[in-house]
């Protein structure tokens, strides 16, 4: 069912983005700016350049309460297949919520956040993955669906500079760090994160701050507005999953080439389960290889592969599954994501695929296309 304008909802932000200009479209029940008067290559080559500000609001963000971190911790990793005990204050990272088949529920990140866990989930699946958490956890801890709060993600070579001059030093501060900040005199909650590849940070602000914040920011003449467009051309760039399209419920972390979310101390040698979610499937994966892998797809000429798209060998036999595509602002040619039968996932593999009624020449890359500028100590 589509909705209508009128059954969207609206961040805090929305009249900013009327204001400036922006496009706005449906996603994942939002109406949500898919690009402003600039453009989307434009959008896309300031945040590489200089620095974007993103409303990413729509995102959910979901608290885990009323136990110690630890606690918390080792009842998540029930759910997830990545050492969430080792995380310390101050830290995130990025893991998988999976099923009992061993496919991907959510993408996330989980921050320690000194007294709770820290959730930023996806949009579509917020919901959803709040019911879980609640399924699995509700008897033992509190989980929380945060309302009210909204989420900005500066991103680029220049946002650092721009928050300093708000009244954050983040030099000490390194990617995947997390800490309350007051920018402005506005408090915020701040990891160092983000889904372009280049350095940058999501922020945590209140909906009655959120404009006022983002007015700030916006005021710096190094930073513009950008769309869900620029968004999504900057992560295929950096190699990055969307799920419901690159990553989904059937997918496995290791078909996906997302190996490294199962931490080392989760996989046990000597066949034992290691008990999170999916845990006999996902391990059986990491040694004996699965039927399909995620590949990077680079084509030859100026057609850009979109998601369904066939992948085919040299003889002309489907192989696999375009999952998303764009043309690369970055690098001036066509790049996509796709599953491939794995005897075809080694980079340098010569493909082809059907676009249309026309078979484009591609190759197998390594990922990412674009190297990540992530900020390190």
């Amino acid at each position: 069912m589509t909705l209508s304008s009128s059954d969207l909802q609206k961040t805090a932000l929305y009249p900013l983005h009327i204001e400036l200009g922006a496009k706005m479209v449906p996603f994942a029940g939002y109406s949500m700016p898919v690009q402003y008067p600039s453009g989307i290559i434009a959008e896309h080559l300031h945040t590489r350049d200089k620095a974007g500000l993103f409303d990413v609001s729509h995102m959910g963000q979901i608290q885990l309460l009323g136990k110690p971190v630890a606690e918390l911790s080792r009842m998540l990793e029930k759910l997830v297949p990545s050492d969430i005990q080792i995380l310390k204050a101050q830290r995130q990272r990025y893991t998988v919520l999976t099923n009992e088949q061993g496919g991907i529920e959510d993408d996330l990140i989980v921050a320690h956040a000194s007294n709770h866990l820290h959730l930023v989930v996806n949009a579509s699946n917020k919901k959803a993955d709040y019911e879980l958490l609640e399924k699995h956890l509700g008897k033992h801890c509190q989980v929380k669906l945060l309302e009210n709060v909204s989420l900005l993600a500066l991103q680029g070579p220049l946002s650092a500079k721009i928050l300093q001059r708000l009244g954050a030093d983040l030099t000490t501060l390194p990617f995947m760090g997390y800490r309350a900040v007051d920018l402005a005199s506005i408090p915020c909650m701040i990891s160092r994160s983000g889904y372009t590849g280049e350095d940058g940070f999501e922020i945590s602000v209140a909906d009655k701050n959120a404009q006022a914040l983002a007015r700030l920011i916006l005021n710096f003449p190094e930073v513009n507005p950008i769309g869900l467009g620029a968004r999504d051309t900057l992560r295929l760039e950096a190699g990055l999953c969307l799920h419901g399209q690159d990553i989904s419920k059937v997918t496995t972390p290791i078909e996906a080439g997302l190996e490294w979310v199962v931490s080392k101390a989760r996989r046990f040698p000597d066949g034992l389960q290691s008990g999170f979610m999916g845990d006999a499937v996902i391990l059986k994966q990491l040694t004996a290889p699965p039927a399909k892998k995620l590949v990077g797809l680079a084509l030859e000429g100026r057609l850009p592969a979109r998601h369904g798209n066939f992948i085919l060998n040299k003889q002309g036999k489907i192989i696999g599954e375009v999952t998303s595509g764009t043309f690369s602002p970055t690098l001036h040619k066509p790049i996509a994501l796709g599953y491939v039968e794995v005897g075809y996932s080694k980079p340098t593999t010569p493909l082809w695929v059907q676009v249309r009624e026309q078979k484009i020449p591609a190759v197998v890359t390594a990922l990412p296309f674009v190297p990540h500028r992530y900020y390190r100590l």
